[in-house]
Formats: structure tokens, sequence, C-alpha cells
């Protein structure tokens, strides 16, 4: 094609995909999640086993990652390996991790290595977890032994992902363990975790001066179902309120929103503790107002009709496939922290076994974040969940968001059109009319008519 369109990203852009170590190691009877699996939890009725055997065999993907050129790799640390027992620490689990960041720097694959995904020890849920504020300190001390360790090979850390997930799933609706049902406790927990970030910042900062450090946020959008009925919008926005922005406004402020500060203390030391803001986003919900869901704040979220849609899972739908909602976060973080950070999307993925949606739903998303770089919104990296199918928690291996298909029986691995299409954008740094025409034509005028807007918009 002559005069060919393209979007570039700028010089230095990050591209790659984001993992869990429970998701993808395998091997693992030591935390709350194994004890859940046990008790029967999983609603696909199957075991992590052997993931997709990372703990073996992790350098196999990251040859993958390296093939479709992605410069950064996104993975966790297993709490639950390290630090078996409290207080005893495992070198060879260091050792293997050490393994694993070595293999990446070879490959020119920055890490960035996140310290708190979702799981936990078995012996510190059995003291509490984080719904005791002095069990920080236990956090603390492993972020120091892991920092301490691994500094020489990682300086991209994230010390807690989506800690509004984590609460929400786990001590309001029940998904996640501990499975408990209580609004304070689940508010509770949130600012634990939150305080546990600050405190986490400031002792890697100390080991490790030169470091970028921050958290990510889950952020999913919760629309009216009616934007004329008084109640919709109440119900949404107060939802949007407190699963979006609370956390980010305590880590921002100190402080949480109204009504929340009356009952919560300060997030004490917390104005500046990031270096950069990760964001995670994955679709939006309509909010109806339902008196009979008083847990869920009277709102009851279902996806908009007739629209582009992700797999189903067994315990959630995974919603619209919303690539205007990229735009409406990244505008909305950038709001709300008066642009004193870079952004990074940590994590944004598409439940398609089929990959018959995921190439759209991958450039039209990342025709919005081009869109907000434009407007000058610091967005440096991207993120895709996931470079392999792996454990998808509750849902076990019936949700497919993988680039790369993984046969759990097998450990085959069979890449996605999606796999390649990514490893283009990688390379050009860019997407391109060749590249969309290739993958999804049906998306040529969407991306390129909406840059032409975008470039009219800024010349006004």
């Amino acid at each position: 094609m002559g005069n060919s369109q393209r979007l570039p990203f700028p010089d230095g852009f990050l591209w790659g995909t984001a993992s869990s170590s429970y998701q993808c190691e395998g091997g693992n009877i030591n935390n709350q999640w194994y004890r859940w699996e046990e008790q029967g939890r999983i609603l696909s009725g199957e075991h992590c086993g052997d993931a997709a055997n990372w703990w073996e065999a992790a350098e196999h993907d990251f040859e993958l990652a390296e093939q479709m050129e992605n410069n950064a790799l996104r993975l966790s640390i297993e709490w639950s390996r390290v630090e078996p027992s409290e207080g005893r620490w495992d070198s060879a689990a260091i050792d293997r991790y050490r393994a694993m960041l070595q293999d990446l720097r070879q490959r020119n694959i920055t890490p960035a290595v996140t310290l708190h995904h979702f799981t936990e020890p078995l012996w510190f849920v059995e003291r509490g977890g984080f719904a005791r504020r002095e069990n920080i300190r236990l956090f603390l001390r492993y972020v120091h032994h892991v920092v301490d360790a691994l500094q020489d090979l990682c300086s991209f850390w994230i010390t807690i992902n989506e800690p509004n997930v984590y609460a929400v799933e786990g001590y309001l609706l029940k998904n996640f363990p501990p499975g408990e049902g209580s609004i304070l406790r689940t508010f509770q927990v949130l600012h634990h975790l939150m305080q546990a970030h600050v405190d986490a910042f400031y002792v890697i900062r100390r080991l490790q001066p030169q470091a970028m450090i921050g958290y990510c946020l889950h952020y999913r959008l919760f629309d009216p179902a009616d934007a004329r009925w008084p109640l919709d919008r109440a119900v949404a926005g107060a939802q949007d309120t407190f699963f979006n922005w609370a956390a980010l406004r305590a880590t921002e402020t100190g402080f949480f929103p109204f009504p929340l500060k009356l009952l919560l203390e300060p997030v004490y030391k917390a104005p500046g503790a990031r270096d950069y803001h990760g964001i995670n986003y994955y679709t939006r919900e309509l909010v109806r107002f339902d008196p009979t869901v008083p847990f869920e704040l009277f709102g009851r979220r279902f996806v908009k009709p007739d629209t582009l849609r992700n797999d189903k899972g067994l315990d959630q739908d995974f919603g619209e496939i919303y690539p205007e909602g990229m735009y409406r976060v990244l505008q909305g973080v950038y709001r709300r922290t008066r642009g004193n950070k870079p952004l990074y999307i940590t994590e944004n993925g598409f439940c398609d076994a089929l990959d018959d949606r995921r190439p759209r739903a991958i450039l039209e998303h990342l025709a919005m974040v081009w869109r907000a770089i434009q407007e000058g919104i610091p967005v440096r990296g991207y993120f895709y969940w996931s470079l392999t199918d792996n454990f998808e928690w509750n849902n076990g291996w019936y949700a497919r968001f993988g680039l790369i298909d993984v046969d759990p029986k097998t450990q085959v691995r069979t890449p996605r059109p999606s796999a390649s299409m990514f490893g283009e954008i990688c390379r050009a740094n860019a997407i391109t009319e060749e590249i969309v025409a290739r993958y999804a034509p049906e998306a040529l005028e969407t991306i390129f008519g909406r840059q032409k807007e975008t470039q009219s918009e800024l010349a006004v």
C-alpha cells in the first residue's frame, strides 16, 4: 500500500505480556489458593497442577516472547515458595527466580516483577492475613528479602496487584479466598493493602534508590443502565467511586473518599509513594438500581446487550469488548493524579478461545492508547494478559486469555493468530494499515478514522 497509515508509539515504549506465579508455575501446594482448590471451590472442577509449567520450563515461553520481539515481561514472585514457613527462607526458590530473570535479561526483555499477586503462604493466612494490620510487617520482611536478593536483575517493581479486586472478591463477593462477606471487612483489608504498598515502596526505595516502584489497580467502568434515571446514575457512581477510585485517592492523598474516611484511618506517608500508575483494564458494565443487592451498593450489574463480547466465564461474564473504556480510564487516572507520574497498562486482555475477536480487540484498544498519548497522557508501556493460557483462578482452564494456546495435559503450545499480530506491532512499534488489513480489516475505519478525528481535534 502506498502512503500507508500508521499509529506510531513513543521510542522506548514497553511492549510485553503479564502473568502471575500461581497461574503459570504449577506445583504449589503451600498457599491459600491450593487450599481453595482442595475445598472444591474451582468452578471448572480442576486443579492447578502443573499450570503452564513455568517452575520447570518458563524459559520456553520466554523464547516465544522474544520471538514476538517483546521488550518487557511481567511476572510475579510466589511468596509461599520464598518463605514456606514463617521466617524460613528457601534459597533454592530465590535461585530459580534469579534464573528466570537472568534468562529474560539475556533476551533483552525487561522484567517487571510483582511481589503480591493474590497468593499468600498458608502460615500468613492462618495469622489473619491482610485482615490484621499488624501482619503488614510480615509482608514488608518478605519484600525486603526478595528485593535485596534480586535487585541486580530487576528495577521495575509492582508491590501489589489489584488490591481492589483482592478485597472485593475475597471479602465481599466470596469468589476468592477467604470467602467472607462483609462490607466493613472489605474496606479494612483494602486499607491495609494500600498501607502495605506505601510501606513497601519505602522499603524498596531504601534498598534500590533508582528503581521504578508502583502498584496496579483494576479499573472496571460502571455506566448507568439509564442515564436519565437518577437512581441508576447514583448506584453506578457509587460503584465507580468505591471500586475504581477509592484506593487511588487514598494513595494520592492519604485519605479515602467520604464516607470511608470516617471509618478508616489515613494511609500514612502515602502522597508520593509511587513512581508510576499501573492500570489493569478489561471491560465495562451497565448498572441498574436494585434494592435487593445491598452488598453491591444497590446496583445490579449486567453486560450491555448486542455488543461484541468476551467468552463467558463460569462465575462471571467477562463482558463487553469496549475499547473506548481504555481511553476513558487513562483519562480518569491522569486527571485524578494531575499527570504527575507516567502510566503503564499492566494488564489488558480478552477471553477468546477461538481467537476470532482478540486481534481486533487488541488493535482497537491500542488505538485508544495511541489517542491518549497524542493528547499528552504519558503512557509508557502495554502488557497484554497473557502470553499463554493459564489457570484462570476459580475458572480454571475454562477461560482462555493467552496469545498462545496451552494444552494443560500435554503442555503443547500453539500460537494463535493474535500472537503473530502482536509480534508485528512490537516490531513496528506502531499499528500499521498493513497489520490491521491482515488481521482485522473490519477495524480499518474505526482505527484510522479515529486517527484523523484526533489529529483534527489537536489541530483545533
